[in-house]
């Protein structure tokens, strides 16, 4: 065999191995192709708990509303709120059900969580439950006062105390989870209670209680959120869309379907139907209307940017966070106006 043979052989022999590696997948990028196919088509995990303005969320999910927007739901239920706090700033979820003084809190504690839609403002479901001989909260100083420390019942708490010119150390306060709270006081170990729907009717089934005040008697101060983390929004724009198209839907299931949607929310929240209608008053749901004026700049507790502006203040006064958080990025409005420019369309 001559060299020039044999030089011709090695050509067609690289030429043909080229050819076959070219042809190969790459098996980096058909692992990195399917790894982001499985984050995108993922279950999106989606905390929620006992509220009155989030078991709609227990209506979306029976009635297959998320399948019908288009999203994939892994819908989650906490006995305890705090608990769902926790396991969004834990990264074990990436969506929950807050408020707006507790997403203040986490973002201040370095959580990167954003604000999309409004579900609902408390205007009474929200109380302060106190034993007879209690009439004024200038009563409560040197009693024993249960309330689960760092939710938003403990910020009514602190904001009645504040109005009366007294702070949390007027009281013998008791940090207990709000169902834990809710026994105590009924059982009489506890002089007063603070709690939320529907918390709030086991706590006044204690003789001679009463409400002292509520978060009616604080406007705009407890509006309560779809808060999701901003990986979700970064990775997954359409599906947080789809989550806010779905609320909408459930609240228009809701209105054509009254009887259905509160025979599955009182189920859900333990408590009769009759007793569940009675929560109403204490909760205004948002509209589309409602939330596109909640997220537009303003001067009062209507609008959020104001509203978590004061909260922030006065969290960081009552000692709840250290330090005031960039409130710059906390809200993001995009999905309530997409969602608002499609009904008109």
């Amino acid at each position: 065999m001559n060299v020039r043979k044999l030089s011709s052989l090695f050509t067609v022999f690289l030429l043909s191995l080229i050819i076959a590696i070219s042809c190969t997948p790459n098996q980096q990028n058909s692992t990195q192709s399917n790894s982001t196919t499985s984050v995108n088509t993922a279950p999106i995990q989606v905390g929620f708990s006992a509220w009155p303005g989030w078991f709609p969320w227990q209506v979306s999910q029976e009635q297959k509303l998320f399948e019908a927007n288009k999203v994939n739901v892994d819908l989650k239920w906490f006995d305890g709120y705090l608990d769902s706090i926790n396991a969004l700033r834990a990264g074990q979820l990436n969506a929950n059900t807050q408020t707006l003084n507790d997403t203040i809190s986490s973002v201040a504690a370095g959580s990167d969580q954003v604000i999309v839609l409004v579900n609902d403002n408390s205007t009474g479901n929200d109380k302060i439950v106190v034993r007879e001989g209690i009439n004024s909260i200038a009563d409560l100083k040197g009693k024993k006062v249960a309330v689960e420390e760092g939710t938003v019942d403990h910020f009514l708490l602190l904001l009645g105390l504040k109005k009366a010119g007294l702070t949390q150390a007027d009281i013998q306060f008791q940090p207990l989870e709000t169902g834990a709270a809710a026994a105590a006081f009924v059982a009489g170990q506890v002089d007063a209670v603070g709690v939320f729907a529907p918390f709030t009717t086991k706590a006044l089934s204690r003789s001679g209680s009463k409400e002292l005040f509520s978060s009616k008697d604080f406007p705009g101060a407890i509006p309560d959120h779809l808060v999701v983390n901003r990986r979700l929004i970064n990775e997954r724009p359409q599906d947080v869309q789809a989550l806010v198209n779905t609320w909408f839907a459930t609240l228009d299931f809701i209105k054509a379907n009254p009887d259905k949607a509160y025979e599955i929310m009182a189920k859900r929240a333990g408590v009769s139907v009759s007793e569940y209608k009675a929560y109403d008053a204490g909760t205004k749901i948002f509209s589309i209307k409602d939330n596109l004026q909640a997220f537009s700049p303003g001067k009062d507790m209507k609008s959020l940017s104001y509203a978590a502006g004061e909260i922030s203040k006065f969290l960081v006064e009552a000692g709840l966070t250290k330090q005031a958080p960039n409130l710059n990025q906390i809200f993001d409005d995009r999905f309530v106006k997409a969602y608002a420019a499609k009904q008109k369309s």
